[in-house]
């Protein structure tokens, strides 16, 4: 993956986290397929002790060598996962849309957070403590289940990832790191629309503004996807996926 020029550290704009009442934060949790598959007894562990909160766009939500203190969802918004340098050049690991969770692997191994998570636009996030989501690791059969295929599509797609930065031409790239936002696996939520930016999806790409919109323009001339203000929909995700495939 491409090191891009971003915001600085410094110039990130600070938390101002607002909770959701416990009501809601059960209506939130209600629309996750993995908690649906819970025991009663496990969802009522669940809605005790996590939380959500709504979080500004370019809001840190967890930081790279901290403690990995909870399971995070995205229920609203987009978020991204990535490592800054001293100098504030950033590296972009994924984007996280509306139904995915990540950090498994770090809970699971109780280690320090390896990446920066910042919201890219006004987030709905949700919350699972480290000790909540191990209690359902150990005791909750369809938990573990989802967290096995959790992993392997999260390793699929990280390898891909590595793959495309290496192999592909940009406007491939550009393919690709979309069709990871529609991952039905890893993104159940995410629908044939996304609410992004030309901006946030270079940011996602490592791929300047002004190639972002050129690459975009291509893909919507071929009829993959139809742009409009601050909105991408996929009019073709099966050719999304396989563009730019030939390369490899």
């Amino acid at each position: 993956m491409n090191d891009v020029t971003s915001t600085s550290i410094a110039d990130a704009r600070p938390e101002r986290p607002q909770r959701v009442g416990r009501a809601e934060l059960a209506r939130l949790f209600a629309t996750c397929a993995w908690f649906r598959a819970l025991a009663a007894e496990h969802q009522a562990l669940v809605l005790a002790t996590a939380h959500a909160q709504h979080l500004e766009g370019g809001a840190w939500i967890a930081r790279r060598k901290e403690t990995s203190d909870y399971w995070i969802g995205v229920h609203a918004g987009l978020i991204k996962l990535a490592i800054y340098n001293a100098s504030g050049r950033s590296c972009t690991l994924s984007g996280v849309p509306p139904g995915g969770w990540f950090g498994e692997g770090s809970v699971i191994k109780r280690e320090l957070r390896k990446y920066d998570v910042a919201a890219i636009q006004p987030s709905l996030v949700l919350f699972v403590p480290s000790s909540t989501f191990h209690a359902l690791l150990e005791s909750s059969l369809p938990f573990t289940g989802f967290v096995i295929r959790q992993l392997n599509n999260r390793m699929g797609e990280f390898i891909a990832s590595i793959q495309n930065s290496r192999l592909l031409d940009v406007d491939a790239r550009v393919a690709q790191s979309l069709a990871q936002l529609f991952n039905p696996d890893l993104c159940p939520d995410t629908g044939r629309t996304l609410a992004i930016s030309q901006e946030e999806v270079g940011l996602l790409a490592g791929v300047s503004r002004q190639r972002i919109n050129q690459a975009l323009q291509n893909l919507e001339r071929l009829e993959i996807l139809r742009l409009s203000y601050n909105q991408i929909e996929v009019l073709d995700l099966e050719r999304l996926g396989a563009f730019g495939r030939e390369q490899i």
